[in-house]
Parts: structure tokens; C-alpha cells; sequence
């Protein structure tokens, strides 16, 4: 696990139960790859730290980030990219409703694309939210693709791949796993699309409410808009030798 090729990052708070089946699933579906699991515990208050304590001490590709308090999906995605040793880094939520066997073709997807594409965007199909989740859910991303040209139908999908270096450069802000793509686009690169199938919850209810989403995306939508209006060239840099 020294210098593994993809790093899986999982940010989660309070999800030791489903984090028991789903650890599994993660190492049967990149079994014969080179990876690490990071688990970014985001201030859990439950048995999470002793469940991956076990995992780690059995010799599982697993790491444990966590924060003293609890700071959000978006800070712990990033705990996750600055602790990767992976060239890649393929996120996904720690509640069990993204299928881990979408993640090697996240990886495969992005890296066959070729240097000019940097982001590899997992898009759900056949929605398990409940209804008001899924209605605040598409009328914010049919306003967020109007407004910035992002060419993605579902940027909230926690299933994303991405270059490392790259996922490093991104501006943080809260909210900016959402918003992926229209960065990614922002630094002069290109999104390609995995169509994937959510499931159902196991246990437990969700941790990052519909009102952290919704109110104050659209604070956050000007301002990734404001972004990207300020840089309107991104030039190709190349050091050039006259020795």
C-alpha cells in the first residue's frame, strides 16, 4: 500500500453500521488493482474508529483520517485528497447507496480518457432519495447546469474520479464536492460521464441534510459562477531551454 495507483476516498460521520458491509464490498470490487481505502471520520460519535481499528489491525488497504469535530462532506473529501498516495483519487459516500463496483470504472474511465479530460463524474440513475430529495435535487441541477455550462446532469453523485494533482488545485469552499465538474472545467479540463445505480440506505438516515444543500447552494452557485468569470484563459505553460 506504499505507493498504491488509486486512492478510494470515503468521508463519513456516524455510518460505523454501514461501513461494516460496505469496506467489503469496496475491497471485492478493486481486488486485483493497486489502491488504499482512506475513511475521512467526520467527528462520528458512534463505533466507527473501532470498526476500522479491526479492519486495519487484519491488514486491510485502509486508513483512518479523522476529525476531532465534525466539519462537514467537503472538508472531509479534502482531509482525504491531501492524505492520498494514489495518482487517482475515487470518491464515493460512506452510507452504502453508491455501489463500490462502479469505482474501478470511475478509475478506468478517467485514465483511458487521456491527459485532457480530468474528471471522471458518476451521474445516478433510478434515484433512491426520497421524493423531496430527488425534486430539490433536479430542479438545483438543471438551475446549476443553466448557469455554469457544467455539461453534467447530477454533479451532487458522490462517485467521482479525478486526478490528484488536479483535485488539489481545486478552490475549496463548504459545498465543493458538488461542484466538481464546473471547477474541474475551470482549470482547463475536460468531463467525461459514468451513468451509475443508486441503493437504498441500510441503516442509519443521512447525516448532510437537504437544507445544507439547498439554502445556501445558492450563495455558492454565484460564487463558482464568480469564479469561473475570472479566469477566462487558462494558457498551456511550457519551460522552454535555451542552454
Amino acid at each position: 500500500m506504499s505507493n498504491p495507483a488509486i486512492t478510494i476516498v470515503i468521508p463519513c460521520r456516524n455510518e460505523a453500521a454501514n461501513l461494516a458491509f460496505l469496506l467489503d464490498e469496496v475491497d471485492a470490487a478493486m481486488d486485483g488493482r493497486s489502491y488504499e481505502v482512506i475513511v475521512v471520520d467526520d467527528g462520528s460519535t458512534d463505533a466507527t474508529g473501532a470498526a476500522l481499528e479491526a479492519r486495519i489491525k487484519a491488514g486491510k488497504p485502509l486508513r483512518h483520517v479523522r476529525h476531532d469535530k465534525s466539519a462537514g462532506q467537503s472538508a472531509a473529501v479534502r482531509s482525504g485528497v491531501f492524505a492520498a498516495k494514489g495518482k487517482v483519487v475515487v470518491t464515493m459516500d460512506g452510507d452504502g447507496q453508491n455501489d463500490p463496483a462502479y469505482l474501478p470504472r470511475l478509475a478506468d474511465a478517467l485514465l483511458q480518457a487521456g491527459p485532457a479530460i480530468g474528471i471522471a463524474a458518476g451521474q445516478r440513475l433510478k434515484r433512491t432519495d426520497t421524493k423531496l430529495k430527488q425534486i430539490s435535487s433536479k430542479y438545483a441541477n438543471m438551475l446549476r447546469g443553466a448557469i455554469l455550462q457544467d455539461y453534467t446532469r447530477d454533479s451532487g453523485c458522490g462517485l467521482k474520479a479525478v486526478h490528484t494533482h488536479l483535485f488539489r488545485e481545486l478552490p475549496f469552499f463548504d459545498g465543493w464536492h458538488r461542484y466538481l465538474p464546473a471547477l474541474v472545467i475551470r482549470e482547463g479540463y475536460g468531463v467525461v460521464h459514468v451513468d451509475v445505480v443508486d441503493r437504498e440506505r441500510r441503516h442509519g438516515k443521512s447525516n448532510y441534510g437537504i437544507l445544507d444543500r439547498g439554502l445556501r447552494g445558492i450563495l455558492d452557485l454565484y460564487g463558482v459562477w464568480w469564479l469561473r468569470k475570472r479566469r477566462k484563459t487558462v494558457p498551456t505553460i511550457t519551460e522552454i531551454s535555451h542552454g
